[in-house]
C-alpha cells in the first residue's frame, strides 16, 4: 500500500499532467447543464450510463499513473453502474426535490472548482480543476448530477455511487488529510439517504416501490 506521501504526489501528477482533460471535462459538464435548462431529459437508462463514463477515465488514469488500487476499484464501479443503469428504466429523469436539487448543484460546484492538486495560479480552478482524472471531483460530478435527475438509476444504482463517494471521501480526510472531502462525504450521504426514499411524480404521486 503506497504511502500518504505518495498518493498524494501520484493524485498531484495527475492533476497537473491531465488539465487538458480536466478542462474538456468543464466544457461537459458546462453544455449538459445548457442542454438540461434548455429541457433536454435523457433517459434515466442513458444519464445513469454516462455518469460512469467520469468514473472510467479516473481509473484510466489511475492505471497509467502506477495506483492500482484505484484503477481496480473505479474499474468495477464504472462496469457496475453501466450495468445497474441499463437494466433500469427508459423514462425521462426528473428534477428531484428541491433539497436534492441544492446539494445537487453544491456537488457540481464543488467538482467545477475543486481547489486542491492543481499547481500554478488559483485562476486555473476556474476551468481546469480535477474533474474526470482523479477520485474525488469525479465522484462529486457523478452525485451532483444524480441528485439534480432525481436519483437517475435504480436504487442499486444510487447506492453503488454513494458507497464509492463515502468510501473515497473518508479516504481523503481520514488518510490523506484533505478535509476539503467533508464535501463529498455530505454529497455521497445525501444521495445514500435519497435511495431509500419513495419516487414521487410531478403531481405528488408517489410512485410504485418497484419503479424506484
Amino acid at each position: 500500500m503506497p504511502t500518504s506521501a505518495e498518493i498524494l504526489a501520484g493524485l498531484t501528477s495527475i492533476a497537473n499532467h491531465a488539465a487538458r482533460v480536466s478542462i474538456g471535462w468543464h466544457v461537459v459538464v458546462a453544455i449538459i447543464l445548457v442542454a438540461l435548462f434548455m429541457g433536454w431529459r435523457p433517459s434515466r437508462a442513458m444519464a445513469g450510463a454516462f455518469l460512469g463514463v467520469p468514473l472510467a477515465s479516473v481509473a484510466v488514469f489511475a492505471m497509467a499513473y502506477g495506483n492500482p488500487f484505484n484503477a481496480a476499484v473505479f474499474t468495477i464501479g464504472t462496469i457496475t453502474l453501466f450495468a445497474l443503469a441499463l437494466g433500469g428504466l427508459q423514462t425521462p429523469v426528473q428534477p428531484g426535490p428541491w433539497w436534492a436539487r441544492a446539494m445537487g448543484f453544491a456537488m457540481l460546484a464543488f467538482a467545477w472548482f475543486y481547489p486542491h492538486f492543481l499547481t500554478g495560479s488559483p485562476v486555473r480552478y476556474l476551468y481546469a480543476a480535477p474533474m474526470g482524472v482523479i477520485p474525488c471531483p469525479s465522484l462529486a460530478m457523478a452525485i451532483g448530477f444524480a441528485l439534480l435527475g432525481g436519483g437517475v438509476g435504480p436504487r442499486a444504482w444510487r447506492l453503488t455511487l454513494a458507497a464509492l463517494g463515502l468510501v473515497f471521501g473518508l479516504f481523503g480526510v481520514a488518510r490523506l488529510g484533505v478535509m476539503l472531502d467533508l464535501g463529498l462525504l455530505a454529497g455521497a450521504a445525501t444521495l445514500a439517504s435519497a435511495a431509500w426514499r419513495p419516487r414521487t411524480a410531478r403531481v405528488g404521486r408517489q410512485i410504485p416501490p418497484a419503479a424506484a
